[in-house]
Parts: structure tokens; C-alpha cells; sequence
């Protein structure tokens, strides 16, 4: 049994049990002194097998009906002439009953009795189809197979059955435990439990051995197990649970494991979402009320898009036991009808309302998941159109939630990228309380992903060995779980690729059997995926298309003292924000040395906010751009922004003097906002009229200032030329430098280098390029 049995090695002539039960275990120690190893029965032993049955031969029987008589002992039937008293038997090598002798005389040699809900749980016929049989011995497994606790799903045998009597769940599992002690139950079997006169269906959904080893897949009752019960879902079955224990119609499914959710990078907002709202849901409803305090009715995901909030809402569906939950888009609640969105709204909450009135605190959990939550439930007064349509469906919604009839069996889940376009109402403790947000993951949580996402590659041995998961994890920094699923699917098109025969678009290769995916693919898919909030590389290289040039010891001074600002920022405990202004005259290279000091940060996250990429707005449209970027910084845990040419953001002309007031204000604001906690942030700004923001007051929220000169000696000039390779010889340079010494531009000359680099290019089209180039320099 896999996770569960004990022996790793297993005896000759006897059935390895890892085969019955899907693989090798990781096996737990042994139970707690004080707790039973065997399963007691009245001679305190296992019934012993007959010689043959020791033999574990499997054998041939055929099935057929259970004696009448002994149709509700939960046993196979079998002749004794054939079994002796063998107490357990495996069916096809999956299926492991408690088995008994026949005391009717009714079932054949070679034959097999077996009831309904058995056949149908092991997937028999019982028109006489033949099955393997062999003896289950508990020997072999020790104590491991020994159960601690138990937990079944309850509900009437059939629905015609179904009374209005509320059943003790302390009584039942005083019965249950002497009716069932020493079986032998796998998960998902189906029993047939008698109490008080009414059949009830036990179907078995939770195992964990006496040891205290959760998941076991089978196990042996014991008078200590603690046996759990819950209501099935849509059951009509009530069930009084007990004072001191976890109530029947339980918040989490029993055999639910949270490994299995298949979501990385999320344990910390998992837990946290645990805690605050389900957590008081395990409880007895009889604790909850001594509290005095009411369940959350709301959760609230909001983040990055494609970081997982439609995931973990879809998982927590799957993980609760509940009825299935309804899933609505936001906009799929409109309708062109007058009243009919708000009657939608109303619709929702209809099942829960009749199942509050029908069974009161032991109702079913209703989960409701809206997606894109902000399409719907905008801050009311905000949308137009003046039909007044958001406003009322919002309105229905907060008194659904938490209106005069409160309902405490809901669970309200809601997911949205922009938090703050819902209505303050909807957000408040009582409806949608508790505010996750699901950012980037860390490098940890990308790792779990990349995981998840390679699994199937790596169980099949398609994925070669030179992968280095770690290394792209550390590799894929600011990516969203969705970029990496990306990442993964792009690095498999790699891998498709090279085995696609040459000349065509359509014809496999014949060596595609030995296809693997490699690393290069995903360095590959690396150049081809870029993350949303990463760095815009791109723009940054094309500010610096030919690197920044040495030419004074000023340029040196400059970028060092942005390096410092960079270590500042990623170091210091005191200042999670710098801000830096870089100015001087046109042309003189603030933006290249700016680029080139974030492109050396190896930040996660760099933008870069340029004139030209606002071409177009209006003052509206800019401020919700700068909002925007500066908002997907905040979810980087280091970032950079490149502020360039702020004069032309915001619009400032001298005659007038005109500029955008809103658009200053905006970037005046965003300057001096810490970003949030375990965020930091570095703005380099650039300008080339410093006395404009000296007249606006905006200098005085940058931290730093650095001067970025024009160049004035030939020295300078010297080291330009020699970089730009201008003359083809020595002498032909010397030539150049004593015509400028000549015209007398030592001490004269002022010139950007961006003014300088047009220039030497356009005399090197010139038959005379030192003739040239000093005629332009002498008109500057």
C-alpha cells in the first residue's frame, strides 16, 4: 500500500503488496507505546489460514450473490472446504476484503459471495465472472497496517430511505467501532452500516495509520481508531456532532492533502487564507458559537494577471467539502434587461438561502467565485452611461453578503488585477474581508512551479539531464506562473523543432523517440518569453546602442556614483526609495549614463518612462500611465525607473510658461511614495532644465544630484575621436587635432556628445575629414 506498509522486502510465495497498491512506501516508525499493534478480537489473534491458503497461490473462483442472510456483514462470502477461516483476501490484485466463511451452505466450491455495493466498488459482475483470489495476511506488514483514525462519508442507503431523525455522531461511532473492529478498509470502499434501524451507505474517504502516518491507502480497525464522520454532500442525512470535535458535514474533503493542490510559489498566502477563513469553519459549530463570532463570508484575490488567483480559487473549490462551486465571470452578471443583472445577482444566492431555512448551522458551504470582480463592482458613481446598472448590482451584492438577512453558508470568492476599482463597500470585514495579494513569486516559489510544470517531462525521462531546474529559477526572475508555463512551451517548440524533417513543415523525424528537451531550449525560450514586469531591455539598449564612451574622468565619477545609489537601494535598512536627478545641457548623455547605470543593476524590474511613449494622451491618459508603472514596480522587490526628459512630460513650453499641472502633481506625488513593505526602489530621472523644476519645486524630491557636463577641452575631443576610429592613421589624427588646437576651441568649444558623435560622422562622408570636422566645431 503505497505510503503505508512497512516491509520492503517481501517473503517468497507471497504477493508483493506494492503491486496491490501502486508502488513502494516511505514507511513510518512504530505506533506510540501505549497503542494496540494488533487488532484485538475475542482470542486476541488473527484467525489463521489453512496450508493452502498460506500458500498465497492466487486461484480462480467465480462470483456470485451473497447469501441473503449475510448480505450487510460488509464480508466477501466463501466456502470454508476452499478458505478455512481466511479473515482477509485480495480480489484481482487491487480489491482487499474482509472476508467469512459461509454459514448458510449456499455458497459453492470455487465460488465467491459477494453483495452490491462490493461488486460495484471492485467493479464485479455477478453473472459468474471468474476473478483471482488470494489470502491477504496482515503478518507480513506489521503494526503500520493498524488504523488510528478513520473518516467516513455518511448518507441514507437510498434516498427513499431518507427520514428527518438527527443522528448522534458520538453514538454511531460507539457502534461503528464494535460492529467494524478488526476489517480491513481501503479508501473509497462502500459499506452498509445499520444504526438505529436505518441503513445507512459508509463510504470510507480518509485513512491514517496508528502511528499517526497520514494517507494510507488501507488499514486495519482497531477498538482505539477514531472514527470521523461526515454528511455527504447534497445528503439530506443530519448528523449531531460531537462537543469536542470537528463537525460532521466538514469544511475540508478527508482525504484532502495539500501537496497535492499543485500550486507553487503560494504556501504563505495559502496559509494565511487558511487561517482567516476556514479555519473557524473545523471547529464545532457548538465552540464557534461560545466565540461569538461569525465565519468570513469573503476573499478578496488581487495581483499581477497570470500569477495564479484563478488557480488557487479553482484548488480551494476542489479542496473544501462543499457543493460545487459557482463560478461566474464578472461580466456574464449584466444584462440588457431592466432589473434582470440585479436578479442574477439574486439567482447566486438562492441554493444557499433554502439550504440555511432547511438545516440552519448544519448546512453546506456555498462557494460563489467571481473572476474580474472590477467589471461589475466598480466604485458606485463611477460608471456612466446613466442607466445606474453597476451601482444596483453592487448594491445586491453588499446585501446578499451582509444585508438584514445575514447567511453565515457562503463563502464568496473574488479575484480582480485592480483592487482599487472596487467599491469600498464590498471590501470591508463582513463581505469580502480578506485581501490576498498573490504577487511574483521569489525564487523559491519558481522553482516549485517550474516543478510542477516539467513533472511529466522529468517521470517520462524526456527532459536530459544538463537541466538545472535551480538555475532557471534563478534565471527567470519577475516571471509570473503563467510566464513559466509559457517558458516551459516555448522551450518543448525548441525540442519539436529538431526532430521536424529538413524540407517540410509537416513530417516527423524518425529519431523522435529519443526527443529530449535540453538546456539551450530553454535559454531559447529565455530570449523568446519576456516577462511583463521585467526589463525593458530593448529601450534601454536603444538609448545606448554603442555603449557609453570614457572621454573624462567625470564620466567615470557619474556612474560610480550611481552604482553606490544602486547598492544603496538594494542594501540599506533606512531608505527603501532613492530618487536621482542627472542634468545638464542637451545632448550631453544623461539618459545613456542613466540606462547604463540600470542595466548594470541586474534589478528584476527596470522601466523605462520616456517622452515618446506618451505620444497621444491626454493628461488623464499620463497620469494613469505613470500610476501604473510605478504601481508594477512596487511588486518587484528591487526596481528601477528611468525617467526621461521630465520637462516634456510634463509639457512645459517657456513661452507662458505652460505645463500640465495634474501630470506634475502626479510625478511630484510617485516620487515621494515609499514603496511597500520589503520593496525598494530606485528612480533615475533626467532633465535638461533644472531651473524649470527648481521654479516648480519638483527638484526637491529627488535625493541626489548629479551634473552630467558638456564636453569643453580637446582632450576630451582627443579620446572621442581615437574611440570612433574617425582617421585610418596616425597622422591624419594628429593632423585634426592641431587644425582645432589652431582655430582656437581650447577653452571655447561646449558640445554634447551626442552633438559631437553626429558631427565626426558626418565628416567622415567628407574627402577632408580634420577639415571638416573643425569647420563645424568652430561655428558651435
Amino acid at each position: 500500500m503505497a505510503g503505508f506498509f512497512r516491509s520492503s522486502a517481501t517473503p517468497a510465495g507471497r504477493t508483493d503488496v506494492n503491486s496491490l497498491y501502486g508502488g513502494a512506501a516511505n514507511q513510518p516508525p512504530l505506533p506510540a507505546r501505549g497503542m494496540s499493534r494488533k487488532p484485538v478480537q475475542a482470542a486476541g489473534e488473527l484467525p489463521q489460514a489453512p496450508q493452502s491458503a498460506q500458500t498465497r497461490q492466487p486461484h480462480i473462483f467465480r462470483v456470485v450473490k451473497s447469501p441473503q442472510a449475510l448480505n450487510t456483514t460488509n464480508c466477501v462470502i466463501l466456502n470454508p472446504q476452499d478458505w478455512g477461516n481466511t479473515r482477509y483476501v485480495t480480489i484481482n490484485g487491487r480489491f482487499t476484503f474482509t472476508a467469512r466463511a459461509d454459514t448458510t451452505n449456499t455458497v459453492p466450491r470455487g465460488s465467491v459471495g459477494t453483495a452490491l455495493l462490493q461488486r460495484q466498488w471492485a467493479a464485479l459482475s455477478s453473472d459468474g465472472q471468474d476473478v483471482t483470489v488470494e489470502v491477504f495476511d496482515p503478518k507480513v506488514y506489521g503494526s503500520a497496517l493498524y488504523l488510528g483514525s478513520v473518516d467516513v462519508e455518511l448518507d441514507f442507503l437510498s434516498r427513499s430511505m431518507a427520514v428527518a431523525q438527527v443522528f448522534d455522531a458520538e453514538q454511531m461511532q460507539s457502534i461503528f467501532q464494535r460492529v467494524f473492529e478488526s476489517y480491513l478498509f481501503s479508501i473509497g470502499q462502500v459499506l452498509v452500516f445499520e444504526f438505529q434501524g436505518h441503513n445507512l451507505r459508509a463510504t470510507i474517504r480518509g485513512l491514517s495509520s496508528a502511528d499517526g502516518t497520514p494517507s494510507a491507502v488501507a488499514g486495519i480497525v482497531m477498538p482505539q481508531s477514531q472514527i470521523t464522520f461526515f454528511q455527504a454532500p447534497n445528503s439530506p442525512l443530519q448528523i449531531k456532532g460531537s462537543r469536542k470535535r470537528a463537525r460532521p458535514n466538514a469544511i475540508l474533503q478527508p482525504n484532502f492533502k495539500f501537496e497535492d493542490m499543485g500550486i507553487g510559489g503560494l504556501d504563505t498566502e495559502f496559509s494565511a487564507i487558511f487561517r482567516r477563513a476556514f479555519a473557524s469553519r473545523i471547529f464545532p459549530p457548538e465552540l464557534v458559537e461560545k466565540l461569538g463570532i461569525q465565519h468570513v463570508k469573503g476573499l478578496m484575490l488581487y495581483g499581477p494577471p497570470g500569477t495564479g488567483k484563478t488557480l488557487m480559487a479553482r484548488q480551494i473549490g476542489k479542496m473544501l467539502n462543499a457543493r460545487e462551486p459557482k463560478v461566474v465571470n464578472g461580466p456574464e452578471i449584466l444584462s440588457k434587461y431592466v432589473g434582470a443583472s440585479e436578479e442574477n445577482v439574486r439567482k447566486l444566492f438562492q441554493d444557499a438561502e433554502a439550504d440555511a431555512k432547511a438545516k440552519g448551522d448544519d448546512s453546506d458551504l456555498h462557494i460563489i467565485i467571481f473572476d474580474e470582480l472590477d467589471a461589475v463592482c466598480r466604485q458606485r458613481g463611477t460608471t456612466g452611461g446613466g442607466t445606474g446598472v453597476g451601482d444596483s448590482v453592487v448594491n445586491q451584492l453588499l446585501s446578499k453578503m451582509d444585508g438584514v438577512d445575514q447567511l453565515n453558508n457562503i463563502l464568496i470568492i473574488g479575484m480582480t488585477n485592480r483592487l482599487d476599482m472596487i467599491d469600498e463597500a464590498l471590501l470591508r470585514p463582513g463581505r469580502l474581508e480578506v485581501h490576498m495579494e498573490i504577487n511574483l513569486p521569489d525564487e523559491h516559489g519558481r522553482l516549485q512551479i517550474i516543478n510542477i510544470q516539467t513533472a511529466k517531462m522529468r517521470e517520462n525521462s524526456i527532459m536530459d539531464a544538463d537541466v538545472n531546474l535551480s538555475e532557471l529559477a534563478a534565471l527567470t526572475k519577475n516571471f509570473s506562473g503563467a510566464e513559466i508555463a509559457g517558458l516551459v512551451k516555448s522551450a518543448t517548440s525548441f525540442a519539436f523543432n529538431r526532430h521536424v524533417k529538413v524540407g517540410t513543415m509537416a513530417g516527423i523525424g524518425d529519431d523522435v523517440e529519443n526527443m529530449r528537451v535540453k538546456l539551450e531550449d530553454f535559454l531559447c525560450a529565455l530570449d523568446e518569453v519576456k516577462p511583463a514586469f521585467g526589463v525593458a531591455e530593448e529601450e534601454l539598449q536603444q538609448v545606448v546602442p554603442n555603449g557609453v564612451m570614457h572621454f573624462a574622468p567625470h564620466i567615470d565619477n557619474i556612474l560610480r556614483d550611481g552604482q553606490l545609489r544602486v547598492e544603496q537601494v538594494r542594501t540599506s535598512a533606512r531608505t527603501s526609495l532613492v530618487t536621482a536627478l542627472l542634468h545638464g545641457p542637451s545632448g550631453s548623455g544623461k539618459t545613456a549614463l542613466a540606462a547604463t547605470i540600470a542595466l548594470a543593476s541586474d534589478f528584476p524590474f527596470i522601466k523605462l518612462i520616456a517622452p515618446e511613449n506618451m505620444v497621444g494622451m491626454n493628461e488623464l491618459a499620463k497620469i494613469s500611465y505613470l500610476n501604473r508603472v510605478f504601481n508594477d514596480a512596487y511588486k518587484s522587490p528591487l526596481s528601477i525607473i528611468v525617467v526621461d526628459s521630465i520637462e516634456k512630460i510634463v509639457e512645459w513650453v517657456p513661452i507662458g510658461p505652460r505645463f500640465s499641472n495634474p501630470v506634475l502633481q502626479t510625478l511630484a506625488v510617485l516620487l515621494g511614495k515609499a514603496p511597500p513593505k520589503d520593496r525598494r526602489l530606485l528612480v533615475l530621472a533626467t532633465t535638461s532644465n533644472k531651473a524649470m523644476l527648481n521654479d516648480m519645486d519638483l527638484s526637491d524630491a529627488f535625493l541626489a544630484d548629479i551634473r552630467v557636463p558638456s564636453i569643453t577641452s580637446l582632450r576630451s575631443i582627443d579620446h572621442v575621436l581615437r574611440e570612433t576610429q574617425l582617421f585610418g592613421s596616425e597622422e591624419a589624427h594628429v593632423r585634426c587635432m592641431e587644425l582645432l588646437a589652431g582655430a582656437g576651441l581650447e577653452g571655447r568649444i561646449s558640445i554634447g556628445i551626442k552633438k559631437l558623435l553626429s558631427e565626426i560622422e558626418m565628416a567622415r562622408l567628407d574627402d577632408d575629414p580634420a577639415d571638416k570636422l573643425t569647420a563645424a566645431l568652430n561655428f558651435m
